[in-house]
């Protein structure tokens, strides 16, 4: 017998409030999350990488913008910018650095192959991967140079790989590429459409979104620019700016790009790792907490630092710690006690470097990547791997003497973890990262409590239909 017209208008009351127990308020569609912090290793064309430098293109190349290098073949880009949404799966992050390829040298000193690629981004939308970068170019023949902002440059083959359900950090290792129409011709026409180019690998840190407080704070952000009610509460580093008062500092080294290929390379097979509070910026190494003095006048410095970095590998176990830099009339000298061996030299001078001007400016003095040359003892201290006099990687140095002074920020490389999604298994859907095992409960739950309103309604309708063929019940 057909429902009558209340017993349907109940059914479908019962019915929504069904859904409206399935779908919990806020769950129907999660917020993006922020991505801050993170890396992307490529080495965009390895096969490109040898051509340049080898004996045809006679070429080089270099990094820009604090992009680094990571074993023999891969750039390494940092400090990733973006948001992710782990209900969808879309996901972007833009990173900082570049790589200019030159080669082809002409007799008026300029050269016909001209490349850089810098600011790469990877965009994640309904399964499909696009990488994106900035190009300029020089066209093979003309010697026109093209610049374009955020080319697509190479489509990513992501079968398999689910991004839905991440945490963080969220990973992705040895994704295929391939190069775009639209890359092809802004590589130059050196490759066609369709070429493969070297797989991409990132990790990025993803933050959830803040809830919104619902009252305002009562202190401000930050506690250094707090008003003061007497002369207890100020430090008096902040009064050091007319004098000149060391403050803190901090001196960036990255000892020698070709050193650390050579120590995560194929022959060393090694890695190098940081303690004692040093701090890994990709191309370079901080060490920080500078303690000591400092002339503004004289342009004269002498400095102990925080932090020791050790390189270990096939035949080679080599640590630097407790560095020092002294500079006086123009010049640095950048020491460290050297362990190898067993055996340690103390206050060992590795290398020197350009140190002309030294004045602060708004509370902090900075030198940005100064030239510098391995010394004897720095030669030593390498096993005579390199020469005395040898070019090593800058120094960049910075020392503040006011407390409103910040040191210049590092690389943001974010956090090491395990991937996320992960390409180790292609065939099958990623499995869900930790941070998302309560949503999982809690979806479950919501099941339960789904099926327990349908038995509800179901007997509500069942008694509707019999009172509606039998008439109410007697007393």
């Amino acid at each position: 017998m057909p429902l009558s017209r209340p017993a349907r208008a109940l059914a479908v009351t019962l019915f929504a409030a069904l859904l409206a127990a399935l779908v919990p308020a806020g769950a129907a569609h999660a917020e993006s999350r922020t991505v801050q912090g993170g890396r992307l290793d490529w080495g965009i064309k390895t096969s490109f990488q040898s051509y340049v430098t080898g004996p045809i293109a006679q070429g080089t190349w270099g990094l820009t913008g604090g992009a680094a290098t990571v074993g023999g073949s891969q750039f390494r880009f940092h400090s990733a910018q973006g948001s992710y949404d782990p209900a969808t799966g879309a996901f972007e992050a833009a990173f900082s650095g570049g790589v200019h390829f030159t080669g082809h040298r002409t007799a008026d000193g300029t050269h016909e192959l001209d490349l850089t690629i810098s600011r790469p981004r990877v965009r994640i939308q309904n399964g499909q991967g696009t990488l994106y970068a900035d190009m300029a170019s020089k066209a093979k023949g003309s010697g026109r140079v093209t610049t374009t902002p955020q080319v697509p440059l190479a489509t990513l083959r992501l079968g398999g790989i689910d991004m839905r359900g991440g945490g963080s950090p969220v990973s992705l290792s040895g994704v295929p590429a391939t190069l775009t129409p639209q890359g092809a011709t802004a590589f130059a026409g050196y490759y066609p459409a369709g070429a493969a180019l070297d797989p991409v690998s990132l990790t990025v840190d993803v933050r959830s979104p803040q809830k919104t407080p619902t009252t305002a704070p009562t202190t401000p952000a930050e506690p250094t620019a707090k008003p003061t009610t007497g002369p207890t509460t100020t430090p008096s580093a902040t009064a050091g700016s007319p004098t000149g008062s060391l403050r803190t500092a901090a001196v960036d080294w990255g000892v020698r790009r070709t050193f650390r290929e050579y120590v995560t390379g194929a022959i060393s097979q090694g890695r190098w790792t940081l303690a004692d509070g040093a701090q890994d910026g990709g191309a370079l190494f901080r060490f920080p907490s500078g303690k000591g003095t400092y002339d503004p006048r004289k342009g004269t410095l002498d400095a102990a630092f925080a932090g020791s970095v050790r390189f270990t590998g096939a035949h080679l176990d080599l640590t630097l710690g407790k560095v020092t830099v002294k500079v006086t009339g123009g010049t640095g000298t950048f020491s460290a006690d050297v362990t190898s061996a067993g055996k340690t030299e103390r206050a060992v001078p590795l290398v020197t470097f350009t140190a002309r001007d030294l004045t602060p400016k708004n509370g902090l003095a900075v030198l940005t990547e100064a030239p510098a040359t391995l010394t004897e003892g720095g030669a030593k201290a390498f096993g005579g791997m390199y020469r005395a006099g040898t070019a090593m990687d800058p120094v960049s140095l910075a020392v503040a003497v006011d407390a409103k002074a910040h040191l210049p920020a590092l690389p943001d490389l974010g956090s090491d973890a395990k991937p996320t999604p992960s390409t180790a298994a292609p065939s099958a859907p990623a499995p869900a990262p930790a941070a998302s095992e309560s949503s999982s409960s809690s979806t479950g739950l919501y099941v339960a409590i789904g099926a327990g309103v349908l038995l509800v309604a179901a007997l509500a309708v069942f008694a509707a239909v019999r009172r509606r063929r039998t008439g109410p019940p007697t007393a």
